[in-house]
């Protein structure tokens, strides 16, 4: 297989997979998400856009430094300011990429930037020819491509390879094309315009219609060699292709579409759960390649078959995409080593030391408490031990009283800044009281945006991992626990997100942050 077959792989999960709304990362969970793909052989990491916010900035300059083999990414508008941004966050990485960008729609140009297209034609002069200034790499996309007069494309296309730009995105920004029609654009790009040869075409599809992975793919087929996707899909309104359903469709398919990538498929369920936990969106048991039922089957005609050879059901092996078969393997007298030994099978190679430890004891508790303890049990274990964080907030005890004919109750004990707080407090459910608590002990003015709770494993005695996202003066945060118990899960998520967004405001407004703790440390003194 020639070089001309290899597909490049762009993941945008970061930038676009940000956009989603509520799915914000903090920093350390794109530095997570970056190694995880970085193992995953991913070629480049768009890790934001740096000009946006002092937050996306850091990421993008914290990602650029800790990647080995992936190539890290900053988007930038048509303006040197967006570009200086992308160059200054990018500047300890040993390569990167600047991915600038114009819209190029009649609509976009007229409606959304005010320019004419000779106006749009002078920008991409400028703006590509600067960011080649600072880097080899530069990709230039035309924004709402495929709603773009074709013959402007052509113009507009061969003008930024001229000036520099060694990658060309064409991008299906609302998601309106269809795979016949997305093969025609890039056909037509490969054959009309005179130094296409001198630069690799992109695509970057949205899932508005759910097509997607479909266009993706017929972009390559046309002669496309670098597809921009997102872990899960995830991205603006209805998401973006998604990574993997791209790279198992070309690996299955092989025979019709005879494209390699660098991407090791074993690391995509991974990279799929580091993703959910990090935005708070757990995946949807039908979602292909990554989701719980991609390998289940119920009916008793596909059980049958699937006993007499597994082929007759299955067109690729859980084993391939990282999902173990079989996940009965832990129990309540398995110790310390068989436990970090079952960490590095799962996955989790880099986590120190102090993290297994907090993970195995609550995984000795769990296996108290259940008859089976799950790979997932385990994972959701690890993960919610990863993500704590120099907590502000901790949870000491919990007692909630629900049922009927009384009013739900929650007794609460936490510790705020080292001090020991008590609260009791009523209301319309024991996870309405349970906040309240939380709110009457902590002051705090945040509106909650999600709650929702879903079972890790089956039965009455499955862990549950409860999501919580919360807002404050713009700002986001997701909190996420586990625990048998819903409602000290539901607790724990609450304060996870609490205590996240208390991190942000120590970053972003430091002063405040100063003030507020002084303030409880007065309160402390009065024996309030």
């Amino acid at each position: 297989m020639s070089d001309k077959k290899r597909v490049y792989i762009f993941d945008t999960t970061m930038r676009d997979g940000e956009q989603s709304p509520g799915a914000s990362m903090s920093l350390e969970e794109k530095i997570q998400i970056s190694r995880v793909f970085d193992e995953l052989g991913v070629d480049i990491i768009e890790a934001g856009f740096p000009i946006a916010s002092p937050g996306d900035f850091e990421a993008v300059t914290e990602v650029s430094k800790i990647l080995k083999k992936s190539i890290p990414c900053g988007l930038s508008r048509h303006t040197k300011k967006d570009i200086d941004a992308c160059k200054e966050s990018l500047k300890f990485a040993e390569r990167f990429r600047i991915h600038t960008f114009i819209s190029t729609s009649p609509l976009h140009m007229k409606h959304k930037l005010n320019k004419t297209p000779e106006e749009v034609i002078d920008a991409i002069k400028e703006h590509v020819t600067y960011a080649r200034k600072f880097t080899d790499d530069v990709e230039w996309s035309c924004e709402d491509g495929t709603r773009t007069d074709m013959d402007f494309m052509c113009k507009t296309v061969e003008l930024a390879i001229k000036c520099g730009a060694k990658t060309i995105n064409i991008p299906d920004t609302v998601g309106y094309t269809v795979p016949s029609e997305f093969k025609k654009i890039i056909e037509t790009l490969i054959n009309k315009v005179p130094n296409i040869d001198k630069a690799i075409l992109s695509t970057h599809c949205h899932n508005d219609l759910g097509l997607a992975v479909a266009n993706s793919l017929a972009g390559v087929t046309a002669g496309a060699r670098q597809i921009e996707c997102t872990i899960n899909g995830i991205g603006e309104r209805a998401g973006n292709a998604a990574l993997e359903e791209i790279v198992m469709a070309m690996k299955t398919r092989n025979d019709l579409m005879p494209f390699k990538t660098g991407i090791n498929t074993k690391l995509l369920s991974k990279a799929s759960k580091v993703v959910s936990n990090a935005t708070g969106f757990p995946v949807q048991f039908n979602k292909a390649i990554v989701g719980k039922n991609a390998f289940a089957h119920e009916s008793g005609i596909h059980q049958d078959g699937m006993l007499k050879n597994r082929n007759t059901y299955e067109i690729m092996t859980p084993e391939s995409v990282g999902v173990k078969q079989t996940s009965l393997v832990m129990g309540k007298h398995s110790g310390r080593h068989a436990f970090k030994d079952k960490l590095t099978d799962l996955g989790y190679k880099d986590i120190t030391d102090d993290v297994i430890q907090t993970a195995f004891g609550k995984f000795k508790i769990l296996a108290d408490k259940k008859k089976h303890v799950y790979d997932e049990d385990i994972a959701a274990i690890v993960d919610d031990s990863l993500i704590k964080e120099d907590n502000v907030i901790i949870l000491k005890s919990l007692k909630v009283f629900a049922g009927t004919g009384e009013p739900q109750k929650a007794n609460m004990t936490l510790e705020v800044y080292g001090d020991i707080k008590k609260a009791e407090e009523t209301g319309d459910g024991p996870v309405d009281a349970i906040f309240k608590c939380i709110k009457k002990l902590y002051p705090h003015d945040v509106k909650l945006q999600l709650y929702q709770v879903h079972a890790v494993t089956e039965g009455t005695d499955a862990q549950a991992t409860v999501s919580v996202r919360i807002e404050e003066e713009g700002k986001t945060t997701v909190g996420q626990a586990a625990d048998t118990d819903t409602l000290v899960a539901s607790a724990n998520a609450y304060l996870n997100a609490l205590n996240k967004m208390i991190i942000k405001r120590k970053k972003t407004a430091p002063q405040e942050f100063s003030q507020q703790k002084k303030k409880f440390n007065n309160q402390k003194m009065k024996g309030i």
